[in-house]
């Protein structure tokens, strides 16, 4: 959603870097620059002039004038007024002292609220809770049933009493839903209630109503991350009108431009503590201001994906892997091994997303979006057209074996010989990795050579051996010599010039207190 947005800001930075200082003339251009994307962005236009002027008045003060890198600390200033923009820091839930925990989801028709009811369920039953979701959409045609498809998908509780279709009274089905949740043990309990295409008199009252029923611990308003700045005039007429304590972001990952998700925190003072990026009912999580920040900047967003690997990989797993991968140069990693860690990988979700959270990767984007994620089924056919003793030794794979596994697998002979061959590659430099061998990066903690690698660096250490012809050799210490005395003449040792020594060369007064 904020690729266009983050195109432009990082177009714009580049233009600084490089730059010893920053003078008043590059901070206004730069703020013109970044104006007129938000602007493009359909971020609304109090923000924007909030936000430009709280950066220009920290970026003409001495926080960039007094940097080392008076880019990289506009650059700081840039996301940390993002950041606030956001809401600042992540808004948790509020959970009841006696459950249930009663959550309420209001919005227009079309926002999203049935399917996130249920991702919001799934994702509180990953945390240990028991959610309960209560079906007080009546109106919409097929709403109740919607409501139980999801919540079975999820594989959380419904109460969903009355057939809707314009048949039941939503505000009784909420108060009923509460004894409901309390005899059966559920600790939370989510609300669906209806929508309309609009804001009106009677949606008003209704989600009023529901809400004085069930005096909610938590209301939240989803919107459609995709409808522009009609979402924040909707926010605002449902805060003013009925009240909410939170406001969740749909559709995240939309081609819209985003701008609602810049201005609605800040236009309604109220946190944004949820967003649903995909269709599927585990694309949803809590959203964090700073990482939302960081990838619109291009910066990436690691803690989120080691989070997704912490909640896909076991660390029994992961140590057993290693182990493998450690004895006898990797060979007892085999290509079952491969196929349950390419398994979990995609458990994490889309390929293209994963990458797109790690740094730099926005300079690839197009690459990234390129992705076919239908290349692992493939590699995943393959392996399983396999036996079990081609998966354990892959080197007994000759010709007629590739042919028989690229018949069983519906891929071309070369994709299986390429297959191994990278199998092969990757489990070389896992192996390297795993032992503290990669080459290239010698002197770092668990990145140093072997005994192999330690020999090699004795050897480049002792320099060039001198010749055995005495006439050779000769000649070689003469230019060796003449090389010493030009670089005398064009300066001493430590860069001093010419004459001059080290003891006489004076140190800065703010240096002199590091020298004892």
């Amino acid at each position: 959603m904020f690729d266009t947005l983050s195109d432009r800001l990082t177009g714009v930075f580049k233009t600084l870097r490089g730059k010893g200082r920053l003078s008043e003339a590059d901070i206004d251009a730069t703020a013109r620059e970044i104006r007129i994307a938000l602007l493009e962005a359909d971020v609304a236009l109090p923000v924007v002039r909030s936000f430009i002027k709280q950066v220009k008045e920290r970026a003409l003060g001495s926080e960039v004038s007094g940097a080392l890198n008076p880019a990289q600390q506009f650059i700081k200033i840039v996301n940390e007024e993002l950041v606030g923009i956001l809401g600042g820091e992540t808004r948790r839930l509020r959970f009841a002292k006696n459950p249930p925990t009663v959550i309420m989801l209001a919005g227009l028709q079309g926002a999203g609220k049935t399917t996130l009811a249920g991702k919001l369920g799934l994702w509180l039953k990953g945390q240990g809770h028991a959610p309960l979701l209560v079906a007080c959409d009546l109106q919409r045609p097929n709403a109740v049933n919607q409501l139980a498809v999801v919540a079975e998908r999820a594989g959380v509780g419904v109460y969903a009493p009355q057939p809707g279709n314009g048949v039941g009274d939503p505000v009784q089905v909420a108060k009923d839903s509460i004894e409901y949740a309390r005899t059966k043990q559920h600790d939370v309990v989510i609300v669906d209630t209806a929508g309309r295409l609009g804001i009106d008199e009677e949606l008003m009252r209704q989600a009023a109503d529901i809400r004085d029923a069930v005096s909610p611990d938590e209301v939240l308003f989803v919107v459609d991350a995709m409808i522009g700045q009609d979402a924040v005039n909707t926010a605002e007429a449902f805060r003013d009108g009925v009240g909410f304590d939170g406001v969740v972001l749909s559709k995240l990952d939309g081609d819209a431009r985003g701008g609602a998700a810049l201005s609605i925190a800040h236009v309604t003072g109220k946190n944004i503590m949820f967003a649903s990026n995909g269709e599927k009912l585990d694309e949803f999580d809590a959203f964090h201001p700073d990482r939302m920040a960081s990838r619109i900047l291009g910066m990436g967003d690691v803690l989120s994906l080691i989070e997704k690997a912490e909640q896909t990989f076991s660390q029994e797993e992961a140590a057993k892997m290693a182990s493998k991968l450690a004895s006898s140069k990797g060979k007892d990693f085999t290509l079952d091994d491969f196929l349950a860690q390419m398994e979990q990988v995609r458990k994490m979700g889309s390929i293209s997303k994963l990458l797109g959270m790690l740094p730099g990767m926005a300079q690839i984007k197009d690459q990234i979006n390129n992705i076919d994620e239908r290349d692992v089924d493939r590699t995943a056919a393959i392996i399983k057209s396999m036996t079990p003793g081609e998966r354990q030794d892959p080197t007994i794979i000759n010709g007629s074996r590739r042919a028989r596994i690229a018949r069983g697998s519906g891929v071309d002979v070369s994709m299986v010989k390429s297959l191994v061959e990278r199998f092969f590659d990757a489990r070389k430099m896992m192996s390297k990795m795993a032992a503290g061998g990669m080459p290239g990066m010698p002197g770092i903690p668990g990145m140093g050579g072997g005994p192999g690698r330690q020999k090699k660096q004795q050897k480049q250490a002792k320099g060039k051996r001198k010749s055995g012809n005495p006439m050779k050799r000769k000649a070689d210490e003469a230019a060796a010599q003449a090389r010493r005395e030009e670089a005398a003449q064009q300066g001493g040792a430590f860069g001093l010039p010419a004459g001059q020594d080290a003891k006489d060369f004076e140190l800065p007064d703010e240096f002199k207190k590091f020298m004892g």
